[in-house]
């Protein structure tokens, strides 16, 4: 997300600044540094209070929102509409949540013109908000703990989230750190496909569930990850 606004921000001269936690891989700076992005990094904390309120009061400008603005989810929904293009209608697609907007954007996409299709959300355990609401029938806050799977989990849902998840996912689950491992290692050796934490969650749900059946998907969302992190789990551990 920060890349994109700084890619487009770049091709119209104009500045753009990140606000990321400071948690983030370098990976993920330094492609916006390379863009011409400027990044702030702040306590998860203050950052998560950013996504909250929808504003950096230090900054002035346009706030692009990478979860609740619209425009992001509908042009993340055209993910949905190339998945029945390319490949019919699907029957259980499965896309990582992190604010909602990516999962969401999707989701509503494929209502329209995949309506029979399963939307399965997948969070890492160490921050699982959405399984724990679906789960209770209403809004959860849960413990959340910093994780490689840095671009998914948090400790709550965002406010107009949960609305949004009751009508469209069919199943949310939580994903074990060591499986995410063991999937980003799975699609690097046998797939060729570099993933970050984020992006191997959706693979290592749908692998999980045996209950899957037909024509799945999993939406591997990003491949920006440390190259200590990688050769960690390349190794065969889990990266602290």
């Amino acid at each position: 997300m920060a890349q994109g606004v700084c890619f487009v921000a770049r091709e119209l001269g104009v500045p753009a600044t990140v606000v990321a936690p400071d948690h983030a891989p370098r990976a993920k700076l330094d492609a916006v540094e390379r863009l011409g992005g400027r990044v702030i990094l702040v306590p998860f904390d203050r950052w998560w209070e950013t996504m909250e309120q929808g504003a950096f009061e230090e900054l002035d400008g346009l706030f692009v929102h990478p979860v609740l603005d619209e425009r992001v989810m509908a042009g993340n929904g055209v993910i949905g509409l190339e998945l029945v293009e390319q490949l019919g209608e699907p029957d259980t697609v499965y896309v990582p949540w992190g604010g909602g907007g990516l999962a969401t954007g999707i989701a509503s996409a494929l209502r329209s013109v995949a309506p029979g299709a399963r939307i399965v959300t997948c969070e890492p355990e160490s921050g699982a908000p959405l399984a724990a609401s679906l789960g209770a029938g209403r809004p959860l806050p849960v413990d959340y703990r910093a994780s490689f799977v840095d671009g998914a989990g948090g400790k709550a849902l965002l406010h107009a989230m949960w609305e949004h998840a009751r009508e469209l996912v069919t199943k949310a689950v939580a994903v074990p750190l060591e499986q995410v491992a063991e999937t980003v290692r799975l699609l690097a050796t046998r797939a060729r496909v570099v993933a970050e934490g984020a992006g191997a969650l959706a693979v290592a749900a749908a692998l999980a569930d045996r209950g899957a059946r037909g024509r799945v998907v999993a939406i591997v969302s990003g491949g920006n990850i440390d190259a200590a992190r990688l050769a960690t789990i390349l190794a065969g551990d889990v990266p602290s």
